[in-house]
């Protein structure tokens, strides 16, 4: 465990994160914080009021030169050359069978693309994207950058007490931005992007700043009495809660989007144009062809049922598996998702899983668990 402990990587936060009392634990090759105050409390603040969580493991890459959208739809289905300036969006990394490399999310700047990839995968990812971007499309590991995120119901009115200003003429303060808008900023001297989005369900922000001032931003943050940090054991039970996809644990390389249940990232457009990595294999199964999905359920009783779980049928045969369980603070029940045969999918349907031996009845349901709360646009 030492020898593994030395070889972590050091987040710029680190020593802050240690010196507030955080639990630090390996993720994705850093020394991350797990929990502070422990992860129910954690939790529940962040619902209430606002949690700040440091995702500076994740890589923030930059796509610049002529025709880089273009270029990046070759290796992902998402409408992205449509994409207008300060729009986000959420799309998938395929390789060239469909299978999921990886989830991220698209910004378009006004200047060039802002991409963010999950820790654990990053290198492969730009591995793969330098060997199937043209020549003349650059891209650019931002490791200089640090990233936060700023999430509760109580993150927009914190975040404006600090007085941060639009970079350019004609840019919306943080505030005015909608779920999956993003902007560049100043404050206090520092440039700062700022998207609303996040990963928790919640409305929220995620702040790109420059490694050397991210101390300062986070300790400013903080010392706002709805602002408290936040660590990976919440993070990961408020994504289970909104129905979000882990990386690694409920979609991977061996996985296609519509068994993954995330068809919506299969944009009508690029459905049409088929021209995507893996499109005839993923095309097939659109819309419900797929022999298995993912799906939540609520499990009975008070015992969480974990990643690794196999879902059987009535003659005690695996048909499918647990990715990720746990219990939702909020509904104050175990919850899980779970990949099964697609006849089994719909709402209501009754699974059974064995943990360990034991038998547990399930029952799947409607995601996301917990209604998201992102502060959307309102529609016309």
């Amino acid at each position: 465990m030492s020898d593994i402990k030395e070889n972590l990587k050091q987040l710029p936060l680190g020593d802050w994160h240690r010196g507030l009392g955080a639990r630090m634990v390996p993720f994705a090759g850093y020394e991350m914080p797990v929990q502070y105050e422990g992860v129910m409390a954690e939790h529940i603040w962040t619902r209430t009021e606002a949690g700040l969580f440091d995702v500076s493991h994740m890589g923030q890459l930059q796509l610049t030169g002529e025709g880089a959208a273009d270029a990046l739809e070759q290796i992902t289905p998402g409408n992205l050359s449509a994409l207008a300036a300060g729009k986000i969006r959420y799309t998938l990394l395929l390789a060239q069978d469909g299978g999921i490399l990886d989830d991220l999310m698209v910004t378009n700047t006004g200047r060039n693309l802002y991409l963010v990839v999950n820790g654990a995968t990053k290198h492969d990812d730009i591995a793969y994207m330098r060997d199937q971007l043209p020549d003349h499309v650059t891209l650019n590991h931002l490791e200089d950058a640090a990233l936060l995120a700023l999430q509760g119901p109580k993150a927009s009115a914190a975040l404006a007490r600090l007085d941060i200003q639009p970079l350019e003429e004609g840019w919306p303060v943080p505030a005015d931005l909608y779920f999956m808008e993003a902007g560049p900023f100043m404050w206090n001297d520092i440039p700062l992007g700022i998207s609303r989005s996040g990963y928790t369900g919640e409305d929220g922000f995620e702040i790109s700043v420059p490694a050397e001032h991210v101390v300062a931003l986070a300790t400013a943050l903080t010392e706002l009495e709805e602002v408290r940090p936040i660590g990976l054991g919440a993070r990961d039970s408020l994504r289970l809660e909104a129905g979000l996809p882990l990386y690694g644990h409920d979609m991977g390389p061996e996985l296609l989007p519509v068994e993954a249940n995330l068809n919506f990232a299969l944009s009508k457009v690029r459905r049409e144009e088929g021209n995507f990595a893996g499109a005839e294999r993923v095309l097939a199964q659109y819309p419900d062809n797929a022999a298995k999905k993912r799906v939540g359920l609520f499990v009975d009783g008070r015992q969480p049922i974990r990643e690794g779980a196999a879902v059987i049928d009535e003659a005690g045969a695996t048909i499918g598996n647990v990715t990720s369980g746990g219990f939702s603070p909020t509904l104050q029940r175990p919850i899980a998702m779970a990949y099964v045969p697609m006849p089994l999918s719909e709402t209501g349907t009754a699974i059974t899983i064995e943990q360990r031996g034991k038998k547990i009845a399930c029952t799947v349901a409607d995601m996301p668990f917990v209604p998201h709360n992102y502060h959307r646009k309102p529609k016309l």
